[in-house]
């Protein structure tokens, strides 16, 4: 059974939602604590969301110095699949493993709602199982999601396809380009702000499940590796 590790900071909310949506797709979910200075073997890792450390400093400023982040950053740079959604995807920026960062919402308002989502990329190991193109709902739950890059970063990632997600429907948070996601070069580390953790189960997925798509990615891109 594949192995993928749920990390917890101190103000994680989402990692028992994210632990469920492993178990459902069929691998074992593996707490993390951020104090670990061990990955426990996992094959990929979920970063999920939260306000964690009281997003004191900026979010995902503090969390990026754990001791867990330390043998995260390297692990994620030698290939190992990390998926980082809302805080997730924050700490990921903060912590150099994708580049950008996500600020204050443009009308300084949090948002609490579905929202629809367009696959642009398909070939990371969290989009897999997604056609191109594809319109799905995912949750999103944030006061600081808005993307931000200047514009020799913006290019890079236009040009070579690294925009992962995009908001369709309207943009919630005034993100450059629409920017809901984004992945490193090697399609390993993928972070956005919308929870497809919260979009797995008929019961409390509505109106969609279309999560589950990321955690059949990540399974499928395992097994077959």
């Amino acid at each position: 059974m594949m192995r993928v590790g749920v990390v917890t900071f101190p103000g994680t909310l989402d990692d028992q939602d994210a632990a469920r949506a492993v178990r459902l797709a069929g691998a074992e979910a593996v707490p993390l604590w951020h104090a670990d200075h061990d990955l426990k073997g996992v094959d990929a890792v979920f970063l999920p969301g939260g306000f964690s450390y009281g997003d004191y400093l900026r979010c995902g400023a503090i969390s990026r110095f754990a001791p867990l982040m330390e043998e995260l950053i390297p692990a994620a740079k030698a290939g190992l699949p990390v998926l980082g959604t809302c805080n997730g995807f924050q700490i990921l920026c903060e912590a150099h493993l994708l580049p950008g960062a996500l600020t204050r919402n443009a009308g300084l308002h949090y948002l609490c709602r579905d929202q629809g989502i367009r696959v642009e990329n398909t070939a990371t190991a969290w989009t897999g199982e997604f056609a191109e193109g594809q319109e799905i709902v995912l949750p999103i739950k944030h006061g600081e999601g808005r993307y931000v890059a200047d514009e020799a970063t913006l290019a890079e990632l236009e040009g070579t396809g690294r925009v992962v997600f995009r908001y369709s429907g309207g943009n919630p948070n005034g993100s450059l380009n629409d920017i809901a996601g984004i992945s490193n070069e090697a399609g390993n580390v993928v972070g956005l702000m919308p929870h497809p953790e919260h979009a797995v189960e008929e019961l409390t997925g509505a109106p969609s499940v279309d999560g589950r798509g990321f955690f059949t990615s990540i399974l499928k891109r395992l097994v077959t590796a």
